[in-house]
């Protein structure tokens, strides 16, 4: 048996296993590092978080990033280069948090690389019959695996998309694993560039358990910034949204457009919701975006309106419902009262109280799907593709 192969097996047959999740979102604002150790597998599994760091980028990766980032044109060249260089970055990332927490690379089980999405073209962007749902993440696995001396497991919306799904959102097994609760109906809520959600039922019945983007959470809001405010990256506690006024005729416009009328489950990403989406509406309302605190104030109620829309598409006010909060967008003041307002019958809270940093929630989910990859993957979820995601990459 081959060498790589057998480590693997014996990984798989372990007790518990230490496996690093690592997630890079479309906010690309730094690479999420969340070091965890895993016992079991399936609805058997437990997972303490034992270590998590977010490392932010410099102003050099994130123009490198971004000048690949959502474009349907391309340096095909650079695409390329970057393929490598991102994961290479990556890896010394992970390395860095290795030292400072005082962990042996040797220790760690398993990566689970997300890698950094570049485009997400579901069938229902791109409108080309003649082609599927596709999704292209950079940051090879191979090249992570070479770089820190540990097996790798990444790409892992490929597997989601050639089994008929879109590639996203891929919370769906991880939050059914880790956080169903039989008698309490539940909503993950995580708002990150782009808001997405899990719908677990208290009667844990897994048939009308799915996950869904919302729409936009911070990805117009934070581009709105960069753009208009040279030095900022985002509304710092909603600051300049919150001394502006909401402009309803704007906001209408934003609302009104096919994706908020698709049926559960749906995907979507900055490819379409973007500055020039903003652009255009107001361009066809005929509206002027002359006060960038009325512009942030009204991107702000876009994404709660969006949110909130979905959300009470699946609840009624005599609904006992907790919603969970994880990602960027539950730092923002101004969004969660937004967001309050609008679903006063609904409990909110983070997934700080069911023991998950909820700023490391995604990838620790990462690190779920790469644990059910090498020692579960008997658990389906009706309506998803089966569970075993990820390409294996071994260092030697």
């Amino acid at each position: 048996m081959n060498k790589n192969i057998a480590k693997l097996h014996a990984i798989a047959l372990k007790h518990d296993r230490l496996i690093v999740g690592l997630m890079s979102g479309t906010s690309v604002d730094g690479l999420d590092v969340a070091l965890c150790r895993f016992t079991g597998a399936g609805l058997r599994t437990t997972v303490d978080l034992i270590e998590f760091e977010s490392m932010p980028y410099g102003d050099d990766y994130k123009l490198e990033i971004q000048s690949v980032f959502s474009k349907r044109h391309v340096d095909l060249e650079k695409v390329c280069i970057l393929n490598e260089w991102v994961a290479c970055e990556h890896a010394r990332f992970v390395l860095k948090c290795l030292s400072k927490w005082n962990i042996d690379a040797a220790a760690v089980d398993i990566i689970a690389s997300h890698g950094q999405t570049i485009y997400h073209a579901p069938q229902s962007y791109h409108g080309k019959s003649q082609f599927s749902n596709a999704t292209l993440q950079i940051g090879d696995g191979d090249h992570m695996a070479v770089k820190t001396g540990i097996i790798t497991l990444s790409d892992f919306r490929q597997k989601h998309i050639a089994a008929g799904g879109e590639g996203a959102p891929l919370a769906v097994y991880g939050d059914y694993l880790l956080f169903s609760k039989p008698g309490e109906n539940r909503i993950m809520l995580n708002i990150g560039g782009i808001a997405n959600f899990t719908s677990l039922p208290g009667n844990v019945n897994n048939t009308t358990i799915f996950s869904t983007d919302t729409g936009p959470g911070n990805t117009i809001m934070d581009a709105y910034i960069k753009q208009h405010f040279p030095g900022k990256h985002y509304d710092e506690n909603a600051a300049i949204a919150s001394v502006g006024k909401i402009d309803r005729q704007l906001l209408t416009a934003l609302k009104n457009h096919p994706f908020f009328l698709k049926v559960f489950p749906k995907t979507t990403g900055p490819e379409l919701f973007n500055l020039q989406y903003l652009k255009d509406t107001a361009q066809l309302a005929g509206l002027a975006l002359d006060n960038h605190n009325d512009v942030m104030a009204t991107l702000n109620r876009f994404s709660a309106d969006t949110i909130a829309l979905a959300i009470k598409q699946i609840t009624n006010e005599q609904d006992a419902v907790i919603v969970y909060m994880s990602g960027g967008g539950l730092h923002n003041p101004l969004l969660m009262d937004n967001l309050r307002e609008q679903l006063p019958h609904l409990l909110f809270d983070t997934t700080g109280v069911l023991h998950l940093n909820p700023d490391a929630k995604e990838a620790v989910l990462f690190a779920v799907l790469a644990n059910e990859s090498i020692c579960g993957g008997e658990i389906k979820i009706p309506g998803n593709p089966f569970i075993n995601m990820g390409k294996i990459s071994f260092p030697t």
